[in-house]
């Protein structure tokens, strides 16, 4: 049964909401019900619709990973998101490393890469520093450690560009895999088969009014996610 959905922000031009691990964010071939599925029937139920509810699909997260997505309620906001998202819309993400970063290590920086994506293995291949090479795009992350002198687990993502599985790549091969992402090297998976990464914060142009939305998103209860409660949910600087 797919959980109850969680609304951060609606109005009738974009509707974003909590994704929790494990759940699609979009129908797959497991049939299992979507975050889709569920933010078309709530707006069904609270607006009293009828018919097919339209939900424009302006971005993803993998399925073990939890946090912020939004969907544009009409056309006209799909469009502009769609294009604001490349550029103008800021994405942070906290993870939790598998095992601390050693001491000496960066604690801030940024990650330049060039990813491929390899579609029958659904995994993401580093082909070099740059675009161009073996059809490579460039992936930019910015990382930095959420509480330096503490946990060293603990680092705030940002996705200056949207890749396929960017981030867990980047941590992967710079700095440690995330927790539970055996895809990407963890070793021992987490008791519910999520990964340690969540979508915390997007702050992005509102698509038809003149302000910008800032949407965060808490973090999963318990287990992996209790250092972060530790020293606070804000990640954004």
């Amino acid at each position: 049964m797919a959980p109850p959905l969680q609304v951060l922000y609606a109005d009738n031009h974009l509707l974003a909401v909590l994704k929790p691990a494990g759940l699609p964010a979009v129908p797959d071939g497991s049939g299992d019900p979507s975050l889709l599925d569920l933010a078309r029937e709530w707006v069904r139920e609270d607006k009293q619709k009828t018919g097919r509810v339209f939900l424009g699909v302006v971005h993803r997260l993998d399925r073990p990973v939890s946090g912020a997505v939004v969907f544009a309620r009409t056309s006209k906001a799909a469009r502009r998101l769609a294009a604001a998202w490349k550029e103008e819309v800021r994405k942070i993400y906290h993870g939790v490393l598998e095992d601390p970063l050693p001491p000496g290590a960066d604690e801030e920086g940024e990650i330049r890469q060039g990813l491929r994506k390899d579609r029958a293995r659904n995994r993401v291949l580093v082909c070099g520093a740059g675009a161009g090479r073996e059809g490579a795009k460039e992936a930019v992350t910015r990382f930095r450690l959420a509480e330096p002198g503490g946990d060293r687990r603990l680092v705030v993502l940002e996705a200056v560009t949207g890749r396929p599985h960017q981030l867990r790549v980047a941590c992967a091969t710079r700095l440690r895999p995330l927790a539970g992402d055996l895809k990407y090297g963890a070793r021992r998976a987490l008791p519910d088969r999520s990964l340690a990464l969540h979508a915390a914060l997007l702050e992005l142009p509102h698509p038809v009014q003149d302000r910008v939305l800032r949407l965060g998103a808490p973090h999963p209860r318990g287990g992996i996610w209790a250092g972060w409660r530790r020293i606070g949910d804000n990640g954004g600087r």
